[in-house]
């Protein structure tokens, strides 16, 4: 039964073919505009230059916001019944949740690699082992995004929930030190929000804890991976909580 609801939702997502070309070559598109247009582009940082750099993040972003659509959808759904008609099978809401998040995952290594294959053709350089080391990482974290979506919608149940969640991502980012580098309080604020220690730990195999601020603390892995765990521990909670609650409304 899991097996074919995870067969159901990965042919739903993939056949919504809008949605997958936004998520595939919207990060793609960013990095071109950050990444290629920048005069310092082949400039060394850390085991890399500066085009990887840009490019590590664009694609943690794209793989964040590839998620978050993936789940964020689920409102809708619930609208249409087929939160009811689950809650008759023996899947468990955790099930659930956790059958969202394994679909989200293969749109999201689709986005990953789209913009990784524009920054090896634009002049993007570290070494094999940070290439392979960053997308996985880029991969793996993504599914915090996901229970991210998922829980938005679990919470709004409308059609609006969707726009709340990608919406409230790009503040995330913009706060979470992924499009500029951040100093000072706004910094320090921001180790405690959930895409600093994701795109954190993105950047790690390019950077090991350095930051594009000078001057500024050192990330370590497990300040970063604390960050990560709680949030994923928030998220996956109220997910599983919304699925619950929606069945014994039902």
């Amino acid at each position: 039964m899991n097996a074919t609801y995870l067969r159901i939702d990965l042919l739903r997502q993939l056949r919504d073919v809008s949605n997958i070309m936004f998520v595939l070559l919207m990060p793609m598109a960013m990095y071109l505009v950050f990444g290629v247009s920048m005069g310092d582009g082949d400039a060394a940082v850390g085991d890399g230059n500066v085009k990887f750099y840009v490019m590590s993040s664009m694609a943690a972003y794209g793989a964040a916001l590839a998620a978050t659509t993936a789940t964020g959808g689920a409102a809708v759904e619930q609208m249409q019944g087929w939160g009811r008609q689950i809650g008759l099978t023996p899947v468990a809401p955790l099930q659930v949740v956790l059958g969202k998040v394994a679909t989200a995952m293969v749109v999201t290594a689709g986005s990953i690699l789209v913009v990784h294959a524009a920054g090896a053709a634009t002049g993007a350089t570290a070494t094999a082992g940070v290439w392979a080391a960053t997308y996985l990482v880029s991969l793996a974290g993504a599914a915090l995004f996901a229970l991210f979506g998922f829980a938005v919608a679990m919470l709004f149940k409308s059609e609006s929930a969707l726009g709340v969640a990608t919406g409230v991502l790009v503040l995330m980012s913009f706060v979470g030190n992924v499009f500029m580098p951040l100093s000072g309080a706004m910094q320090d604020f921001a180790r405690f929000t959930p895409m600093y220690g994701y795109v954190g730990l993105v950047r790690w195999p390019l950077l090991e804890g350095a930051t594009a601020t000078e001057g500024a603390t050192p990330d370590t892995v497990a300040g970063l991976l604390a960050n990560v765990v709680a949030w994923v521990l928030i998220f996956g909670a109220a997910a599983v909580v919304g699925v619950a609650r929606g069945r014994r409304r039902a």
